[in-house]
């Protein structure tokens, strides 16, 4: 049986099932994509919840899986070399495993490129863009009288959306016809957006059809529906 024990995280969640993927995360535009790819690519994998309300983030044993106290993270028992692996940050994550199972990166040089292109575009834009907006439409950031925030973030979060938009016009998915792990980071962000965040009205995304129309059919993906519940809540 695969021994995790060196890994101080496992004695705050120990694993079930050593010899599986572990993954530590919770229902949010972040972690649901490591989890959706995981549905998408039927890897074996256990979930763990990291829960926020009980600041399980910044335990010493989280910590020691990412010091950047942020989900998602994974440790995965069968690593490069046959030896476990550690890693956090999302993107970084998806990479890893698209590369570890051959799937949703093009193998062809100059498209591997262009698909981690638009990945680091929702890194780098979308998701703190979006989350920021978020902030400061539906959370704390609601009690800021000065409202020059929230209309930076929304101009910025209009722009992305058009860049987008006309990116996705009369292509099935943001690399064309393939289906890759770009919109796998991207659409949870979309759905949050306009669903959780409650800001389509304040972005106007009836104004970005093609945005829409791709987040539909990433949303009818069983794959997708499923990987946007886990972890599960709480009984």
């Amino acid at each position: 049986m695969t021994d995790l024990s060196a890994f101080a995280i496992t004695r705050k969640w120990p694993a079930s099932h050593p010899d599986r993927l572990q993954l530590y995360s919770l229902p949010t535009p972040n972690g649901v994509k490591v989890s959706i790819l995981l549905e998408e690519l039927a890897l074996p994998y256990e979930v763990h919840r990291v829960a926020f309300d009980t600041n399980d983030q910044l335990t010493p044993e989280f910590l020691s899986l990412n010091p950047n106290n942020k989900i998602p993270a994974i440790l995965d028992p069968n690593g490069p070399g046959g030896q476990p692996l550690a890693l956090w940050e999302s993107g970084a994550i998806l990479i890893y495993l698209a590369e570890k199972t051959g799937r949703f990166l093009p193998a062809d040089p100059a498209r591997r490129y262009e698909t981690i292109q638009w990945l680091m575009f929702q890194m780098g834009g979308i998701g703190p863009m979006f989350g920021q907006l978020g902030f400061f439409h539906k959370f704390a950031g609601k009690e800021i009288e000065d409202k020059r925030p929230l209309g930076r973030y929304a101009a910025e979060t209009k722009r992305l959306l058009g860049v987008l938009n006309q990116h996705l016009a009369g292509r099935d998915w943001i690399m064309g016809t393939e289906y890759t792990i770009a919109d796998i980071a991207t659409f949870p962000w979309v759905r949050n957006l306009v669903g959780f965040y409650g800001a389509g009205d304040l972005v106007g995304f009836s104004d970005y059809p093609e945005v829409e129309r791709v987040l539909q059919a990433f949303l009818a993906r069983p794959a997708v529906a499923k990987g946007l519940t886990i972890p599960p809540a709480p009984n």
